[in-house]
């Protein structure tokens, strides 16, 4: 039995020396060297830096507006009877040509039946003119014989002397004549006539509509000026006058418009601390409510250079090649746009990046291939 228990003892400790010696033997066989790291070289573009005189341009933008502009109202109540042409947005009148006009049958026989009166009232005095006062006669009398019923009532005679004046104001030929004026006034209300070449760019009516007194008919434009209203920062009010020329183009940028400074507001927005220009520009492919862009030469900066905003790093630093080795060095931005900066404080010949790198760092190695001209965003 002792025997038995020595043999398996024994046995039990070759095995747990074995166990040991074959997981120390596993564990070395597990361990791996470290990799040799690789330093990795990045091909980069630059560009060598040379300052010059950069000129700083302004955009700004807003909508085309025609500059005569002639919203239509009546004045008047009655039935739409007719216009010179369909009575509907885009349709063209010539100076002179009847825009609308309104039914006045009823009004005109009113005016009618004042005229009448008045010849009336002119036809009974004649008798006393002829015997009180026959230095005048002759001139009343021409009056009479050139008064037409069917047209506008003419002048009255001038008075020469305090007893006709009396005379004739006393009969009521005066108020009654005055009141006529009136009255052929508003008749001509009736009747809405296109005072210059133009547009219709807004039908409100239809033929046959009731029209009533206050109520807006449409709109009439010149398509021939318009006018563009932008709003610029008042640092740079005093770099514009009216008369200087302003470059502008169109939303995609394809087209190129020449306007001229026409007007510059006095007062400043308390608000947003801008002022607003007005641009005259003329063309025929400009229409009403078009979004046109201005660039406003404000100024030139002198030992400058200009660069795509996407190279400025945290809004001061860019990134220059030395001996081969990324550096971040800063620079003074002067004025950003919306796709470029102009900055200031690098030196000419200066090998700066010419296109930005994802997850450069300073002291990063690269290969820096040089270009002579970076392409600019339009």
């Amino acid at each position: 039995m002792d025997i038995r228990k020595i043999i398996l003892s024994a046995l039990g400790l070759l095995l747990i020396v074995g166990a040991i010696f074959a997981a120390k033997w596993i564990i070395d066989s597990n361990v791996k060297e470290d990799p040799k790291i690789k330093k990795v070289v990045k091909n980069v573009f630059v560009k060598t830096v040379k300052n010059d005189t950069v000129p700083i341009s302004i955009p700004a933008n807003g909508n085309v507006s025609a500059l005569r502009k002639l919203e239509l109202y009546s004045e008047v109540q009655g039935i739409f009877r007719s216009s010179r042409h369909n009575f509907l947005p885009g349709q063209q009148y010539k100076k002179g040509q009847v825009l609308l006009n309104i039914d006045a049958a009823e009004y005109a026989a009113s005016v009618q039946s004042a005229k009448s009166d008045l010849y009336n009232s002119i036809t009974a005095i004649m008798p006393d003119l002829r015997l009180d006062y026959p230095e005048v006669f002759e001139k009343w009398q021409e009056y009479l014989n050139n008064f037409d019923i069917n047209k506008s009532v003419p002048a009255l005679p001038e008075v020469e002397t305090d007893k006709e004046k009396y005379f004739i104001s006393g009969r009521g030929i005066v108020s009654a004549y005055y009141n006529i004026k009136n009255l052929e006034e508003r008749l001509r209300k009736y009747t809405h006539v296109a005072p210059f070449d133009g547009i219709l760019t807004e039908a409100l009516v239809k033929e046959g509509t009731l029209i009533r007194s206050g109520q807006k008919l449409g709109e009439f434009i010149d398509p021939s000026v318009y006018e563009l209203q932008v709003s610029i920062a008042k640092k740079f009010s005093d770099l514009l006058s009216v008369g200087k020329e302003v470059k502008l183009q169109n939303l995609d940028r394809t087209k190129q418009y020449t306007g001229m400074v026409s007007r510059i507001n006095g007062r400043v927005n308390l608000e947003t601390q801008t002022i607003q220009v007005f641009i005259r520009v003329e063309g025929q492919d400009i229409q009403e409510g078009m979004y046109l862009e201005a660039m406003l030469d404000a100024k030139e900066e002198p030992n400058a250079l200009e660069i795509p905003r996407e190279l400025l790093v945290e809004r001061s630093k860019v990134y220059i090649v030395r001996d081969s080795v990324l550096d971040l060095v800063r620079v003074d931005p002067v004025y950003f746009s919306t796709e470029t900066v102009v900055v200031k404080g690098l030196e000419d010949g200066t090998r700066m990046l010419a296109a930005s790198v994802p997850g450069a760092y300073a002291g990063q190695l690269v290969n820096a291939e040089e270009i002579r001209d970076t392409a600019k965003t339009e």
